[in-house]
């Protein structure tokens, strides 16, 4: 065997091969896919973004999704639609940021600390870089004035609301299923209320949702790894 491949082949098997089983053993195969998939579909997403090639689709959505408009409807998607501001998403967070600290789950704490704090700065750098506008279609019942791609409310409910689900269903293993089903129901209905609201095109809402459920996934796994290191370390001093 040449040396270069030999050296290639031992530095795999020393140091990447162990790290690739840890993350492959804590995110599963299935996570992996997941994974990649959403990074191909973001992608793709986003080039059509930024060369404005999306905007006949999403113009055609919304003025069919209106047809849906009444004033029941209107009444109930305004508070809904709160239910990812900032108003009410900074308390949230910040109650459960405080029961994790109280309980002494330090390593969940940061966790959640950190997917929040990355959830704002994935979310106003990416409005930044594209610059899409708002819809302008019909007179809107709230008034929006940051950029439009991605949604904030989708990427910022799939990560709170998300990782405040998956904190529970730890806690209560029981309810999991509970648990991840009424999350993702508030996630959408937010979403929903966007669109229905039209301070959304529906790209921004599924690059909202993406985006968000990659970076949870990424902490998730973050998280996970933690775990196992110190399973890992426990084992080694108990010998």
């Amino acid at each position: 065997m040449p040396k270069a491949l030999r050296i290639l082949v031992t530095f795999w098997s020393r140091r990447i091969s162990p790290r690739l089983e840890t993350l492959i053993g804590a995110i599963g195969l299935g996570g992996l896919a997941i994974c990649l998939l959403l990074v191909w579909a973001l992608a793709k997403l986003s080039r059509e973004i930024l060369e404005r090639e999306s905007f006949a689709f999403d113009t055609s959505f919304l003025l069919w999704f209106h047809q849906l408009a009444n004033p029941t409807l209107d009444n109930l998607m305004v508070p809904i639609t709160q239910l990812g501001n900032p108003v009410f998403v900074i308390p949230v967070a910040t109650l459960t940021l405080g029961i994790l600290v109280g309980s002494r789950r330090k390593s969940a704490a940061l966790m959640f600390a950190i997917a929040c704090l990355g959830g704002v700065i994935l979310n106003t750098g990416l409005k930044l870089v594209f610059t899409k506008p708002r819809p302008e279609l019909w007179h809107r019942l709230i008034v929006e004035t940051s950029y439009s791609y991605p949604s904030g409310h989708a990427l910022g409910s799939m990560v709170l609301y998300g990782m405040i689900a998956y904190l529970l269903s730890q806690r209560y293993p029981k309810f999991s299923s509970i648990i991840y089903v009424a999350a993702a129901g508030l996630i959408l209905t937010i979403c929903f209320s966007r669109l229905y609201l039209g301070v959304h095109w529906p790209t921004d809402i599924m690059a909202g949702l993406g985006i968000g459920l990659l970076w949870l996934i990424v902490c998730i796994t973050m998280l996970k790894l933690q775990s196992l290191r110190r399973k890992s370390q426990m084992r080694i001093n108990s010998r």
